[in-house]
């Protein structure tokens, strides 16, 4: 299942009757976020075999800070909300959104801001971007949202879906206060822009203790998926979680024996600091072992995407 998002003048948009309603969709609170991101990667770097991945993965979180505050993006998108209710579709839908060219000056942002924190190989990939058509820059795009990575080398992918998602996260943070959700269906995508989460959140303090979310890899916005279900088919039949050192670990995998997948749980009530982009990049290991069991991931890291 999903969410459909409906503007606030139809009918359908009610208030919650009660307080204790769970709210079906978190949009993202950018304020910060990036900054929160990259210090709990830097935090993460220490003594993990792959920390000087989640080091540079940080300078890049923290680029994406100063990027989205130089760069804010005006919309309405009130004629979105009403035309995507009525189609029932997400009113992002990567799949069908016309991507504005504020999407491009948001990478070339990125990249004025990386090459002074880059060497090596990073640095040549930044160039290279910097001196690629708008055209070019646009199939990229156009082959990483529709999942198309092989046609994407694996290390210009995080540079341009980090400005993909500054641009997604600034259009689905002004649709709070002009729209709210009702459930509907496919709901192991998100229901603002029909992207895959990067992990689930089990939140401490939304609505009530123990909700989960799953938190989108694009706009960073949460839907809520109830615990007894796969986040991915929606079955609740032979689901087990499994961790790596105890029983009560704040990160551990959810697998779903019917359709062979699993995804990362996150619990903030076991640890209040998890960030879900930097936990769940850091604990890869967790992958490894789940592979090693014959689970396939059905979530996808912004900074672990498949490419060429």
């Amino acid at each position: 299942m999903s969410i459909r998002i409906i503007p606030q003048d139809q009918p359908e948009a009610r208030e919650p009757q009660t307080a204790e309603q769970i709210p079906p969709l978190l949009f993202p609170r950018l304020k910060h976020l990036y900054s929160r991101r990259a210090a709990r990667l830097r935090d993460l770097a220490t003594n993990n075999p792959l920390g000087d991945y989640l080091r540079f993965a940080a300078v890049i979180a923290q680029a994406q800070e100063i990027v989205l505050y130089d760069h804010p993006l005006q919309i309405d998108l009130r004629s979105r909300l009403a035309s995507s209710a009525e189609r029932n579709e997400p009113p992002l839908d990567i799949h069908s959104y016309p991507r504005d060219p504020h999407w491009q000056r948001l990478l070339h942002s990125l990249i004025a801001e990386l090459k002074p924190e880059m060497s090596g190989q990073a640095l040549a990939v930044l160039e290279n971007l910097e001196k690629s058509s708008s055209g070019e820059l646009e199939r990229l795009a156009s082959a990483l949202l529709a999942g198309e990575f092989g046609q994407v080398s694996s290390d210009k992918a995080p540079f341009i879906w980090a400005a993909l998602s500054i641009y997604w996260a600034q259009m689905a943070e002004t649709i709070p206060g002009k729209a709210r959700a009702e459930y509907g269906e496919h709901r192991q995508f998100c229901p603002v822009c029909a992207s895959i989460p990067v992990a689930g959140v089990v939140h401490l303090t939304v609505g009530q203790p123990g909700l989960r979310y799953l938190h989108c890899n694009l706009c960073e916005s949460e839907w809520h998926v109830t615990s007894d279900k796969c986040c991915n088919c929606e079955q609740t039949r032979d689901l087990h979680s499994w961790s790596l050192d105890k029983q009560q670990a704040a990160v551990n995998a959810e697998s779903c024996g019917d359709c062979g997948t699993y995804m990362k749980l996150l619990c903030q009530e076991r640890d209040p600091a998890i960030e879900p982009v930097a936990d769940d990049l850091a604990s890869l290991v967790l992958d490894a072992r789940m592979e090693q069991e014959g689970f396939a991931r059905s979530s996808l890291n912004p900074f672990m995407l498949p490419g060429e």
